[in-house]
């Protein structure tokens, strides 16, 4: 159930992301300037922090996602669903664990643009 309930969270959450990319990405075409300034706001560590939590959700919506494809084509998925579940825990806490310092030292240093 929690497999279920966190890849429809992650999917949820980076449709989201998406929209919000795709507006202020629109915003070159009205004005250099407006854009510059939306883009200037996303620079702190709060949306560092952010960032951290989609590169997040959208390696387990991934890494899930593959899992479910195994389920429904290969002949023992539903056997081994409990299993991958967990290889998909430790895979994504694996990335997840090289991702996050290099990202936070980026994010936290005092020259980070």
């Amino acid at each position: 159930m929690w497999s279920w309930v966190l890849h429809r969270i992650t999917g949820v959450a980076i449709y989201f992301f998406l929209l919000v990319h795709l507006l202020d990405t629109a915003l070159i075409r009205v004005s250099p300037e407006a854009y510059n300034a939306v883009i200037g706001t996303y620079k702190n560590p709060i949306m560092g922090i952010g960032e951290l939590g989609l590169v997040g959700a959208i390696l387990f919506h991934a890494l899930n996602g593959l899992r479910i494809i195994l389920i429904d084509f290969w002949q023992l998925g539903t056997k081994y669903h409990r299993a991958m579940f967990y290889v998909v825990i430790g895979v994504w806490l694996v990335l997840m664990i090289g991702f996050t310092p290099r990202h936070l030292i980026n994010v936290f240093s005092e020259g980070a643009v």
